[in-house]
């Protein structure tokens, strides 16, 4: 007998979906309440797909609610719902997937999914060959609806599909897909090509087995009139040129002309995704060759998709001016993530290396925008091609920019100096002559009365940085700076928020050039603190704390702490302990008080009690949830992260001076919580272990009695799975044993073979590298003994990974051990020491007594081998390094 509503219940239930439509909030919470209640029933689930599939007297919004539901039912207790229930339910969807709604085919094709996604797809054998089997019908809404079914399976389950577990289905399906690309109705070829997409990337065998059947099926689709069907066959393209190149390459003249017509489609939504295919295949080493003939019309479709939309303009409020005394909305604030510390070492001709960072800069100035659109794409494929072709793009585009930077329109203005900035990294050499022209242009646009002008200007200007920093500072670096600065105050939000980006981009190249103007930079930065609304406060923190990076000691001035430290700290004690916008402030925070050194001792009491309260509330939240995780939230760990990172600021601006901070406190104790604190999430550790070296650095007294039990944490830690913590914890150590001398005897064993292990490691990233040589080093410093026995292990990896260092103390006390380990271990070295030779002659001026270490041994081998096996031996060494042996060494 099948199952039948009852007249009552199902009153109830259509009561409860009326009712659920409501605005009112007292009314939603009481729905949550019945649906609670009526989740007891088991054949409450019944009902719903009851009011679903076959109450058609409802109408359609109703009927689809209760499917959706239904599908959150699934999701969260599928597992609990009766056989009879469940079987029910599947009969049902199979039954009405042709409903004549296309509202409610929707809704049944997302139940059937969810429902196949909680690994029913396994036991529910019948699923895939009947939604294949509709496909055949005559009815179009069946056709339709199967389809529908199908395309959400396709994207949920792909990998499962391409699998033994359920005896290859592809197999049968992608051949059947295939055959409607030909349908009469554009919805269904739709269907049928986005279904196949979902096997591209992965490469599925069924689709490979008929790869040039798709290929030949897509190029009959090309001149499709529905623009949904033609943005599935872009789509299509830009995966196979990631996936199978070689099968496109012998058509690629023909696809280049298509997606050159495409990128131009009336339909955006279609042009956007023929847009992707340049930026995919300036990634493909065919690029060039590919691409050369092309660029002649490629270049002016690319920079005329670079303008703005008339509704991109709308929804920026393009025609607003000043808006800077309008609160901002929460939602448009997005979430900003801390970056936790990584200690690095700093690099002959440069600055420390930054982590491998991506710039993500490409035209920040609209992600108020659906975050990408055919702008965004144009001006990143314009960016990638810059730096495949460099020079030989700029015959097609310099003709083009003159006419567009001074166009009387400023949507086109505005596009010309998008697509300046755009090619700035790659068409740098090319751009060189013209810029003594174009800067003072951009500086003048500066100017613009168009608030969007002003703020691509300001991005566009920071990407040229780099080349102002290096001409005599009047030329252009002064009048950047002082427009800079004005556009920070400018009335308009947006251009607050590119002119203060772009300022701190010149910080970080300008560095010390700065120091001259800085009374002059702060008392802007600081008049900005009054002004801003919510979101740019937080951007105008990183320009600050990037200034003091940037300038460093130069800060610490009597007059310019004057300015800056108050209102910091006004912000400071506004802000509470849960308050998000405390990250940017700890980190502005940081960068200053290692900048300023002693100059923030008066500052640094309470800013040091409020970190160690951070991390103490957190960590006694976090267990608290860990023993009762349904009465207690999960604490945010962000929290302890950025406080751990600021103590690290502290420590290693003031040195010994935070002593006393460090004796009254229990942070020692926290500490040790921290460094064990094993979750998702590593930065914890990783930040942790940093503080752990700053304060041997700074205040070793208070951090010995503790040593016996966080050298076995940071021996567990030196696993390179997690790189950031394993760099920080190997740094630690060597910190650690610089203090401890004689006495790290008995940690050795705890950690050497896990550091000469990572040293040998292929792969290893080069911070990681050259820590783990440092620390070797200094372990062999103090207890040449124990480490001197594994020297052939690890000498070889070592010299290589400490040649590009800077001569400073870290690199000093590692080669000192090296020395001393030689000393006791010659043999140790002889296999390698044509590379021992390349590391000694990497230093610059190494100090006397090291030197003389060095003299010794080279002299000391040579005699021990004789004349003639060293002449044989060094006529193996580069001339370079010859000539700098000879000279520093006499050998």
């Amino acid at each position: 007998m099948e199952w039948q509503p009852d007249e009552q219940g199902l009153q109830q239930v259509l009561q409860l979906l009326k009712d659920s439509q409501s605005p009112d909030t007292a009314t939603q919470r009481a729905v949550q309440e019945k649906l609670e209640q009526l989740n007891q029933f088991p054949d409450f689930n019944n009902y719903l797909i009851f009011v679903l599939t076959s109450l058609k007297s409802e109408d359609e919004p109703t009927r689809s609610l209760s499917g959706l539901i239904l599908k959150n039912n699934v999701k969260a207790h599928y597992q609990n719902f009766p056989p009879n229930v469940a079987d029910f339910i599947k009969r049902e969807c199979l039954n009405n997937i042709g409903d004549p709604s296309p509202l409610i085919r929707a809704t049944i094709g997302i139940l059937i999914t969810t429902i196949a996604s909680k690994g029913e797809l396994q036991t529910w054998p019948e699923l895939l060959p009947q939604l294949c089997n509709l496909l055949n019908s005559e009815d179009y809404n069946t056709c339709e609806g199967s389809f529908g079914a199908l395309q959400k399976i396709c994207e949920d389950s792909s990998e499962l599909l391409d699998s033994d577990a359920l005896n290859r289905p592809l197999n049968i399906m992608i051949p059947k897909f295939l055959q409607f690309f030909k349908h009469c109705s554009p919805k269904i070829r739709s269907h049928a090509i986005a279904c196949v997409n979902q096997f591209i990337i992965g490469r599925a065998q069924a689709l490979m087995d008929n790869i040039d059947t798709f290929i030949e099926s897509l190029f009959a689709l090309a001149g499709d009139e529905d623009s949904e069907v033609r943005k599935n066959v872009c789509r299509a393209l830009v995966m196979l040129l990631e996936v199978r190149i070689d099968r496109l390459i012998p058509h690629m003249h023909s696809i280049i002309q298509y997606m050159l017509q495409r990128t131009q489609d009336p339909d955006e939504n279609v042009a956007l995704e023929a847009c992707e295919f340049w930026l995919t295949l300036a990634e493909q080493p065919i690029c060039k060759e590919a691409l050369s003939g092309h660029l002649v019309q490629l270049i002016p479709i690319l920079v005329n998709g670079m303008k703005y939309s008339e509704i991109d303009i709308i929804l920026l409020k393009g025609d607003v001016e000043e808006d800077e005394t309008i609160p901002d909305s929460e939602q448009d604030i997005k979430p900003r993530f801390h970056k936790s510390r990584t200690v690095t070492l700093q690099h002959e001709g440069g600055e420390g290396e930054e982590g491998e960072d991506i710039d993500d800069d490409e035209d920040d100035d609209d992600d108020t925008l659906s975050d990408w659109n055919l702008r965004k794409c144009s001006a990143a494929a314009l960016d990638v091609l810059a730096n495949v072709f460099r020079e030989e793009l700029l015959p097609h585009l310099l003709p083009l920019l003159k006419g567009l930077l001074f166009h009387p329109d400023w949507v086109i203005k505005e596009s010309g100096i998008l697509v300046l900035g755009a090619i700035a990294e790659g068409c740098m050499q090319g751009m060189v002559p013209y810029l003594p022209e174009l800067i003072p242009h951009l500086i003048q646009c500066l100017c613009d009365k168009k608030a969007l002008v002003r703020s691509i200007a300001c991005w566009t200007l920071s990407r040229y940085a780099h080349w102002v920093v290096s001409q005599p500072p009047d030329a252009h670096l002064k009048p950047l700076m002082t427009e800079l600065l004005k556009r920070i105050l400018d009335g308009n939000k947006r251009v607050q928020e590119a002119a203060c980006s772009a300022f701190a981009t010149l910080e970080e190249e300008a560095c010390t050039e700065l120091v001259p103007y800085l009374s002059f930079i702060l008392d802007t930065l600081v008049f900005a603190f009054g002004k801003y609304q919510h979101k740019n406060l937080l951007i105008l923190y990183d320009a600050i704390g990037t200034l003091a990076d940037s300038v460093g000691h130069h800060l610490n001035q009597p007059e310019y702490i004057q300015k800056l430290m108050p209102p910091l700290i006004a912000k400071w004690n506004e802000l509470k302990d849960e308050d998000k916008d405390l990250f940017p402030l700890l980190e502005c925070l940081s960068s200053v008080a290692t900048a300023l050194q002693s100059g923030f001792l008066p500052y640094c009491e309470p800013v040091y009690q409020r970190c160690v309260t951070l991390v103490q509330k957190t960590l006694a939240q976090a267990m608290m949830y860990s023993q009762q995780p349904d009465q207690y939230e999960a604490p945010d760990k962000d929290f302890m992260i950025v406080a751990l990172d600021l103590l690290s600021g502290l420590a290693e601006g003031l040195g010994g001076h935070v002593d006393t901070l460090v004796a009254r406190s229990n942070i020692m104790t926290l500490l040790f919580q921290c460094m064990q604190y094993q979750d998702t999430m590593p930065e914890v550790r990783q930040s942790s272990f940093a503080l752990l070296g700053d304060l041997t650095k700074a205040c070793f007294p208070h951090v010995k009695p503790c040593i016996a039990e966080f050298m076995p944490i940071l021996g567990t830690n030196l696993n390179p799975e997690f790189i950031s913590v394993c760099n920080n914890a190997t740094w630690a150590i060597g910190e650690i044993c610089m203090q401890m001398g004689v006495e790290m005897q008995p940690y050795i064993a705890m950690v050497l073979s896990q550091l000469v292990e990572i040293i040998n490691r292929p792969n290893t990233p080069k911070t990681l590298l050259e820590n783990t040589a440092i620390t070797i080093g200094r372990l062999g410093y103090v207890c040449p003994q124990e480490v001197a026995p594994m020297l052939p292990q690890f000498i070889r990896p070592w010299c290589t990974s400490l040649r590009n260092i800077r001569d400073n103390e870290e690199k000093d006390s590692a080669f000192r051990g090296i020395c001393i380990m030689i000393g006791v271990n010659p043999g140790g070295v002889v296999q390698d020491f044509i590379f021992f030779c390349d590391a000694v002659a990497s230093w610059v001026n190494p100090k006397d007594d090291l030197r003389d270490m060095f003299y010794k041994i080279l002299h000391g081998f040579k005699e021990q081998v004789g004349e003639e096996n060293w002449q044989q031996f060094s006529e193996q060494f580069p001339p370079l390094l010859k000539e700098r042996l000879a000279a520093c060494y006499g050998v």
